[in-house]
């Protein structure tokens, strides 16, 4: 096991900056996902990490040690890839054993690794099969076995589950979450899917344009995201976010969190709507609402209404959230808070 640590790095290529000044502390033996969209730099940490595309500078550090200059094979870290990256011309056996035939591993020691390992992935009955008889699961376990005989410090993991159908992608999930608690070690995953990233993550750190935006566990980036960003970016459908019409202030809250009714309610904030959208996905529906300039989505636990029926959007006070002008969130600490609740109450009131 072993801890990573960014000090002050910078990545560019030429004069196109992708991280500058970056600082990250991934803990020991965590299950931390690196998530953001697309062009945000995620894949880029692991690469630097893994010592594929060396840091312009600053340090990367693994278990204290400062690697910048020791070479990707000998810095105890195993990488998995989304396209697998693995030999359609040598067996499964054969492809897990090849990093400890390069490394000249004795060949009773080879079967022993690749026997135990090939079982905790699920594959001791395939050994002998070429992967293109096997599915996109059983390939992507070749690919986590191959790194797991190198028995690494760290695994790093590139979106390994995108070429996965749906249902094959929710299993594998599962999988790596068990194997992480069973094998102990760091493992650093990236992703674009923050579904992914909430259901597998000890530790979430959410990126955009080559900056950390939050940094903490699923849990705390859904109940407290630190800004408007996170806020929309965690959260299926994501965060309903309106004008404050103060101080350029937004007010939000999460689709779950709102109750839709036929008449008025006392809620802090409620709005007269039309349901323009209605998904039915058995266990809750999702409406989206046009209410003046504004479209939000809610989900309820139960289907009771209809295309072009006019409701009302209901939210509790406690689950409101309001960002400022710069897009933090604002704390209820803040004095600013009580101002936007007031101005919130009162846009329903007028």
């Amino acid at each position: 096991m072993a801890s990573i640590e960014f000090v002050q790095v910078t990545q560019s290529f030429g004069k196109h900056v992708i991280i500058k000044d970056l600082n990250l502390k991934i803990e020991d033996g965590k299950f931390t996902v690196l998530v953001g969209p697309s062009g945000c730099g995620k894949t880029t940490l692991l690469r630097m990490i893994a010592g594929l595309d060396p840091q312009t500078s600053g340090s990367v550090l693994i278990d204290g040690k400062d690697v910048t200059r020791i070479p990707p094979g000998q810095r105890g870290v195993a990488m998995v890839f989304q396209n697998y990256a693995i030999y359609p011309t040598m067996s499964v056996r054969e492809n897990i054993e090849f990093g400890l035939k390069n490394n000249k591993v004795p060949k009773e020691e080879r079967s022993r690794l690749v026997e135990s390992i090939s079982a905790t992935v699920g594959l001791a009955d395939y050994l002998d099969r070429k992967p293109s008889t096997l599915s996109g699961g059983q390939r992507q376990r070749i690919a986590l076995a191959r790194a797991m005989v190198k028995k690494p410090s760290v695994f790093l993991m590139d979106e390994p589950l995108s070429n996965l159908d749906a249902k094959l992608r929710v299993q594998m999930r599962i999988e790596l979450i068990e194997m992480h608690k069973k094998l102990g070690t760091t493992f650093v995953y990236v992703t674009h899917d923050q579904v992914e990233a909430m259901s597998m993550a000890d530790t979430i750190v959410l990126m955009n344009q080559g900056c950390i935006q939050q940094e903490a566990a699923p849990e705390v980036i859904y109940r407290r995201p630190s800004n408007l960003f996170a806020a929309q970016f965690i959260g299926v459908p994501p965060m309903n976010v309106g004008e404050l019409g103060a101080d350029g202030a937004k007010f939000g809250f999460r689709p779950e969190s709102a109750v839709l009714t036929k008449e008025p309610g006392d809620y802090h904030y409620s709005a007269r709507g039309t349901i323009v959208t209605r998904e039915m996905l058995g266990a809750e529906t999702i409406y989206q609402v046009r209410t003046g300039g504004h479209a939000f989505m809610i989900k309820c636990t139960e289907d009771l209404f209809s295309v072009d029926q006019e409701v009302y959007v209901g939210v509790d006070a406690e689950k409101l959230f309001f960002f400022g002008a710069d897009e933090n969130r604002v704390d209820r600490s803040d004095a600013r808070y009580t101002d936007y609740m007031r101005a919130l109450r009162g846009a329903r009131d007028a």
